[in-house]
């Protein structure tokens, strides 16, 4: 006999059956639960919602058939009706309610006309949303305040059956449905294209996500509808102003650096004979008079305007919110309308903000990488590190005390400095 039956201690758990997790309440028998309930009187909803909690494997068993069952019931179309609908129903009952009571053949004939336009309603709307796909093309870029176009393209799958009086509602996320594109007739295997403008009144990330077909074919007594699910999401860019850029030229140091220093720049500082590898249209011809011997440009190392701006992004615990968060979205249109204009003047730009963030853009990427910075920029709760000056402004300690977005923290503005360097190769 084993020796755990003997000394009436339990058998080793290896050798249980699979089953639900081990309880000490349900393992015990069912007999010891009468006796504890006539004793003590315990509250038995409440032991009830205890044993519930603790098993797991028991709520998942109670909660799958009811969402399997909700799954499987839910219904794949919406049904609405339009206002002659209504009329319509409304009239069918009261023929249907005199044919009963009156007994004339009359009326049941019209009556069976009338269910059989309802019927018939049913199925031919049915035939028209069935098999379609949609595709929406997003812009590659959109901002805030400007206008874009999004084209949205639905193709018909059936082989022999068209759809007609189709209408394409594009669903966004926080936003009402009050974009629509309605096709008239859609061949079979065949693709019609229809585009809706849109204005975007604020920057960050606008999420499509899905349709809603609905039709009213063929008589307009009811409006079926079915959603589709595509998610597609669109960067928009802050909104801009036009700004003018004072015209600035390097210091006496710089312009002695750069007259003084060899380089690729349209100045002249001077001529040598020519090496190996030279180009050759930097060949002085005025000055190669000597045969075999030419004569090459030397020129000076060109010096090109780079822009650094910083912002603020850090929001203090003790200002109001709303009107910080509304100065911030107007130096966040400041700092993209300065990034443009140097763009447009032919300056890169690099972009800091106070909690450590930085962004850069050249002539050759465009303005969109800062833009794309600023558009899913979010303001930052103080930091605890961060010291506050004598004026109550936050400065993030971990810039170095050069740094211009110091500046940026102190006065609460965007700051802008140029400086000279050589053109990146």
């Amino acid at each position: 006999m084993n020796n755990s039956a003997q000394t009436g201690e339990p058998a080793n758990q290896a050798s249980l059956p699979p089953g639900p997790p081990h309880n000490p309440i349900l393992s015990q028998p069912p007999s010891s639960w009468s006796r504890a309930t006539s004793d003590t009187k315990p509250n038995t909803k409440g032991k009830l919602k205890s044993i519930l909690s603790q098993n797991q494997w028991i709520q998942t068993r109670i909660q799958n058939p009811f969402r399997k069952i909700r799954s499987k019931w839910r219904l794949p179309r919406k049904l609405r009706f339009t206002r002659d609908g209504k009329y319509f129903v409304l009239l069918t009952t009261g023929v249907g309610i005199a044919a009963l009571n009156t007994g004339n053949n009359l009326l049941f004939l019209v009556l069976g006309m009338q269910l059989a336009l309802i019927i018939v309603s049913g199925i031919m709307s049915e035939m028209s949303l069935r098999h379609l796909t949609v595709t929406r093309r997003l812009p590659p870029r959109a901002q805030a305040e400007r206008s874009h176009i999004v084209e949205i393209e639905i193709h018909n799958k059936k082989k022999y059956a068209a759809s007609y009086a189709v209408e394409v509602e594009d669903i966004r996320a926080e936003q009402p449905p009050d974009k629509r594109c309605f096709f008239l007739k859609i061949g079979p295997k065949s693709s019609q294209i229809a585009a809706y403008r849109r204005k975007p009144h604020r920057r960050g990330k606008d999420r499509h996500e899905g349709f809603r077909i609905a039709t009213r074919y063929p008589f307009g007594l009811f409006e079926k509808s079915t959603r589709l699910h595509k998610i597609d999401e669109l960067i928009v860019y802050p909104a801009t102003d036009p700004t003018t850029i004072k015209a600035t030229a390097p210091d006496h140091n710089q312009h002695s650096i750069q007259q003084h220093t060899r380089g690729n720049g349209s100045e002249i500082i001077g001529i040598r004979p020519m090496a190996e590898g030279d180009a050759i249209n930097d060949i002085y011809w005025q000055k190669s008079t000597i045969p075999n011997q030419l004569v090459v440009k030397e020129r000076a190392r060109e010096l090109k305007p780079n822009a650094h701006i910083s912002l603020d992004d850090i929001r203090p615990s003790y200002v109001n919110h709303d009107v910080w968060n509304t100065d911030f979205e107007i130096r966040i249109r400041e700092v993209a309308s300065k990034t443009v204009a140097h763009i447009r003047k032919g300056s890169d730009v690099k972009l800091a903000t106070t909690s450590g963030k930085t962004s850069h853009a050249t002539i050759a990427t465009g303005p969109d990488p800062i833009l794309s910075f600023l558009a899913l920029i979010e303001p930052i709760d103080t930091d605890p590190t961060g010291t506050v000056d004598p004026r109550g402004h936050i400065i993030h300690t971990g810039l170095p005390q050069s740094h211009p977005a110091r500046e940026t923290a102190v006065s609460g503005q965007s700051h802008t400095s140029i400086i000279w360097s050589e053109p990146e190769a």
